[in-house]
């Protein structure tokens, strides 16, 4: 599986939301042989809706699936609570990490839960989160930054 093949779908979300004066983090999931089941962004400034994480877009977009375990969610930044509960109630088998840098997520609980977690330390995301978190320090700090203090 070419990882950063299913990273850059991510990366193209998080690019456009970032563009478009949200939160850069992009997401896609992928059945187990990589074709693209959806993908989406974080548009909690878009939507005006605190539920629309990246992961939580792809999610949605991508429709029900019979079988969540052989799927991969792509992710530009380690995921939140919120997006790791999602990951464990519905038992996702495979999560890729753009970067763990600017928020290192809870990627030990979801390998607890036995999720395969592949971190990829892409230096693209890790510096487009960089970029908004400098430029917008007042909505990082509305939900993820808070938690990010917590870590």
């Amino acid at each position: 599986m070419n990882y950063e093949t299913l990273l850059s779908v991510a990366f193209a979300e998080a690019q456009a939301g970032f563009d478009e004066g949200g939160v850069p983090v992009g997401a896609a999931l992928f059945d187990a042989e990589g074709q693209l089941l959806g993908r989406g962004r974080n548009r909690r400034v878009q939507d005006n809706d605190p539920s629309v994480h990246g992961e939580t877009d792809a999610f949605r977009k991508a429709g029900r699936q019979t079988n969540y375990r052989d799927k991969i969610l792509v992710t530009t930044l380690a995921p939140c609570w919120y997006c790791s509960g999602l990951i464990r109630q519905f038992n996702i088998g495979t999560v890729v990490v753009g970067e763990s840098e600017n928020f290192e997520g809870h990627l030990d609980w979801l390998r607890e839960a036995g999720v395969k977690v592949i971190e990829m330390h892409d230096e693209q995301c890790t510096a487009l989160m960089r970029r908004f978190i400098a430029q917008s320090p007042h909505i990082w700090f509305e939900d993820i930054g808070e938690c990010a203090q917590h870590v």
